[in-house]
């Protein structure tokens, strides 16, 4: 399967998610679907509140992580959470 094609199936299959994933995990999930997405964060002003202002910073923590990466990085998070049992392939 195509990464684009992986991707997408990815971004719907994450809302079947049995648990509610860590703030962590969904920050992350969130920063790598805006840097596959739109690519680098780029402007911080209209940014109120604490969660827009987290969501913010970890989407500028993958300033120059490419589209596929963060697609491929993407897909392997959503796996992991659904399958929790198999091993991360990304080594954590």
């Amino acid at each position: 399967m195509n990464l684009l094609r992986r991707f997408k199936k990815s971004s719907k299959r994450v809302w079947k998610l049995n648990a509610k994933p860590s703030d962590e995990q969904l920050l992350e999930l969130y920063a790598l679907y805006k840097q596959a997405t739109d690519g680098d964060a780029r402007c911080i002003s209209g940014i109120s509140g604490l969660v827009a202002m987290a969501k913010f910073r970890a989407w500028r923590k993958l300033r120059g992580v490419s589209a596929d990466e963060a697609m491929e990085r993407y897909c392997d998070l959503v796996d992991s959470l659904m399958n929790p049992e198999l091993p991360s392939s990304r080594g954590d």
